[in-house]
């Protein structure tokens, strides 16, 4: 799988989902089965007419700290009309393609451009390596700043080591605190954090938030105070209502209502949204990821292995 597509192929490939007409609000909604011992099996199907397809994936908290991955899975790609599986590919690396893809294609249309931007990055994993990597492709990057988890030795030496990489692509980067994000053009969260991780009134009016790290409705990375002074964008209303802890823990404190969300992925898409750099307010884009990405990006891959992919 590695090498075959960069984010910016897959983010083309999942423009070209919608922009053939798959509505994202009428896709089927992720299952989850709690396992004993603290870990989740996540079930994801999705169908179009050329090809289908589901993941099994594990989210196992304790993984890390054994060495061990703490996302795990398959993907099984079938022929659409026969239901023949085609393919099968590794669950975990085709979330770490897919998530930075759909942000990319969000920042395509929200990240200010014009200029280089300062980038700040919470979290050092698969998805920051990933995010960083996206944004570095697509836009000019003055500086790089990476947020540990506080009072963690391992998130500190986790955020050196990214550091370390983004200056390796040529930006200057740093380990840096959360209160930085006044000064950053661009937030980027990708962490497993179930509170706020800064304080949403630092945010700059016109700066971008990405959050991409939970999907459940009591966890978040950003704030009420965020929030409610961003215009906010999701992949699907639907599937934000059901699983963004970002914006349902606002909307039960009365915060903010159902409709404070402005606008979705595909309304982007479509060019049904202001462009960047017109918002005298933050940008918030809020993923939970769904099944659909998954599936346009799988067939993206096999496609672009001639068929290969196993």
């Amino acid at each position: 799988m590695a090498g075959l597509l960069t984010p910016a192929d897959a983010a083309d490939a999942l423009a070209g989902v919608l922009r053939g007409g798959l509505d994202p609000e009428t896709c089927p909604p992720r299952s989850a089965l709690p396992v004993p011992g603290g870990g989740e099996l996540l079930l994801m199907p999705a169908a179009t007419g050329a090809y289908a397809g589901v993941k099994i994936a594990g989210v196992a908290p304790g993984n890390p700290a054994l060495g061990l991955p703490r996302i795990t899975g398959s993907y099984l790609l079938l022929d659409g009309p026969t239901l023949r599986p085609v393919a099968l590919l590794d669950g975990a690396a085709l979330t770490t393609l897919r998530t930075p893809a759909v942000s990319a294609l969000a920042l395509r249309h929200l990240a200010p451009a014009g200029r280089p931007l300062r980038l700040l990055l919470f979290g050092s994993g698969p998805q920051a390596y990933g995010h960083l990597e996206a944004v570095h492709a697509m836009r000019q990057l003055a500086e790089v700043v990476v947020v540990a988890r506080a009072g963690s030795a391992a998130g500190a030496a986790g955020a050196r080591a990214l550091a370390a990489h983004a200056r390796g692509l040529g930006v200057p980067a740093r380990p840096g605190v959360a209160a930085e994000v006044a000064d950053a053009d661009l937030v980027i969260c990708c962490t497993t954090s179930r509170e706020p991780l800064f304080d949403g009134r630092l945010i700059a009016p016109g700066a971008t938030v990405v959050a991409v790290g939970s999907h459940e409705p009591e966890a978040r990375e950003v704030d009420t105070a965020l929030v409610r002074r961003a215009a906010v964008y999701v992949e699907s209303r639907a599937a934000a209502l059901r699983e963004a802890g970002d914006l349902l823990v606002p909307e039960a404190e009365g915060a903010i209502g159902a409709g404070h969300i402005s606008g979705t992925l595909a309304d982007l898409v479509a060019g049904r949204m202001p462009g960047p750099g017109t918002a005298s307010c933050p940008q918030l884009f809020k993923s939970v990821g769904m099944a659909w990405e998954d599936l346009a990006v799988a067939v993206a891959l096999f496609e672009a292995a001639g068929s290969g992919v196993h």
